[in-house]
């Protein structure tokens, strides 16, 4: 272990969890009504169709996998019966297809918002910097995937990355666990934290949303005017005319 493992698996993920989540706090108190995805669906709607469930079908399917992966133990996914060799064939398979189904529907929404004028129009420097960093962590992990899982025989992660993870919990790293880790994961593991630091400043922000309060929130009272005649209201729909005289003529004899 040296200064550089000390400053990749101790410093820098304390510093770029420490930039997310004062990002966060700043961004909800000063940048409220820019805490939204700022949707352009009113100017695409066919790509967006496909893309924007795909790319959040699999970031979910991806996150679930990186959960039960990295936070919980071995022993307990043993001790309620699945082994070590189940649970390697499902993380592999699971994962490959939801790694691909982020990376297609993102493919798909740049290729949207750079086609499109009024969307490529709306894109911030930081998005575009956004999906560089997103493009790297998923081209990262779907590569670890495919070639340390699958074409070179496996590779456990829960046996090092894992338990470092979690040291980072106990504040009690230990950077001894990722000397001897490939280095595609730990790139992936730096692009990710690095990912995260840049996150409160793009529009993933909207990921840490959640929609409480339209649980409590009054409803919306929509009444109908039916067809039945209103009556005149003065003063809202202009004066009461007043009625006029009609004239008639009689008939000469």
């Amino acid at each position: 272990m040296n200064t550089v493992d000390v400053l990749l698996w101790v410093v820098y993920p304390y510093l770029t969890t420490t930039i997310l989540i004062g990002g966060l706090i700043w961004r909800y108190r000063y940048d409220k009504f820019g805490w939204t995805t700022r949707s352009s669906q009113l100017y695409e709607t066919t790509l967006l169709r496909w893309g924007s469930p795909l790319f959040h079908f699999g970031v979910l399917m991806v996150l679930i996998g990186h959960v039960v992966g990295l936070l919980i133990p071995t022993s307990w996914t043993e001790a309620v019966g699945i082994s070590q060799h189940n649970y390697h064939f499902m993380a592999v398979f699971i994962g490959t297809i939801a790694g691909f189904c982020t990376l297609a529907g993102m493919i798909i929404l740049i290729v949207r918002r750079r086609l499109t004028g009024p969307v490529f129009a709306a894109t911030t420097r930081n998005d575009k910097a956004m999906y560089v960093f997103l493009a790297a962590v998923i081209m990262l992990g779907l590569w670890n995937t495919v070639r340390g899982n699958i074409t070179e025989g496996g590779y456990d992660y829960r046996a090092d990355v894992s338990p470092w993870f979690r040291s980072l919990f106990y504040l009690s790293p230990d950077p001894e666990l990722m000397a001897g880790v490939p280095i595609g994961f730990q790139l992936h593991v730096v692009a990710a934290f690095a990912l995260f630091a840049f996150w409160p400043f793009t529009r993933l922000v909207h990921a840490f949303s959640a929609p409480i309060g339209y649980v409590t929130r009054p409803y919306v009272v929509y009444r109908s005017h039916g067809t039945r005649p209103r009556r005149p209201r003065p003063g809202w729909e202009g004066p009461p005319q007043l009625p006029t005289r009609s004239s008639s003529r009689g008939r000469r004899t």
